[in-house]
């Protein structure tokens, strides 16, 4: 069931929101090379908690750590710890906060450095991705709008849509109904109304859309073929005109 939030509680999700966007951009003026992505999971940490919620992935379903870091090839769910990043790498930091009861869940991915023109492609097509998708959730429109933006988005530059990871809603819950995709027909699933809230996430891929779950972590999702992926995301409330960023940084 989509539960249609409140005033109250949005306002809750909004402060989630801006702690998560808060740390973001303190992540984002670390990443240096040389910098670990255990080092960047303690400094968010610090940061959520300071400002008062909890970190929302901490001990969700047994994860151990604040935040994901998916640095290259790993798209998703990257486990924090002793790497030290690298000149030309790139980093997704999927980040979620609780603010009394409330969630909210953004990620973007970050070059480290100089980085190669392909690799540039890729992040503008996540961003851009991200953009049109959020542009289609308007009340009155259907969900898959949301999808076939992102979709049509990513492939125009060349790059591929991972099917297996989708948005969602948030609340009180960190994943709520409804899924939503990153591909497909425009014009089907649920009729957006005011008061729904939810993640958009692109994951896109340079290569292949192909991705496999590393076994001996059980959380990081890597591409199959080793090609570089990337992950943006906002949470956002659909509004009675559009609709607001609620992660907006």
């Amino acid at each position: 069931m989509i539960h249609l939030k409140t005033g109250r509680e949005i306002n809750k999700i909004r402060c989630a929101g801006a702690i998560v966007a808060e740390t973001l951009e303190l992540l984002k003026r670390s990443i240096v090379p040389g910098m670990t992505t255990g080092e960047l999971d303690l400094l968010a940490e610090r940061a959520i908690r300071q400002a008062g919620a909890e970190p929302s992935f901490k001990g969700y379903d047994g994860y151990s750590h604040c935040i994901c870091t998916s640095v290259n090839h790993q798209l998703a769910h990257g486990i924090p710890g002793p790497y030290r990043l690298e000149e030309g790498d790139i980093i997704s930091i999927d980040i979620g906060a609780r603010y009394e009861g409330f969630h909210a869940d953004s990620a973007w991915t970050y070059p480290v450095g100089e980085i190669s023109e392909i690799t540039g492609r890729l992040l503008e097509a996540t961003s851009e991705a991200l953009r049109c998708g959020i542009a289609e959730a308007v009340p009155g429109a259907r969900l898959t709008n949301i999808s076939h933006a992102v979709q049509q988005c990513a492939e125009s530059y060349g790059f591929s849509v991972v099917r297996e990871l989708t948005g969602h809603g948030v609340g009180s819950e960190l994943h709520e109904e409804p899924e939503v995709p990153n591909y497909g027909a425009a014009g089907h699933g649920p009729v957006l109304k005011p008061g729904m809230v939810l993640a958009v996430e692109p994951l896109i891929n340079e290569g292949r859309r192909d991705i496999w779950m590393v076994e001996d972590d059980g959380w990081t999702i890597e591409t199959q073929d080793g090609k570089y992926g990337a992950h943006d995301e906002h949470t956002l409330v659909v509004t009675e005109n559009g609709n607001e960023i609620l992660t907006k940084q």
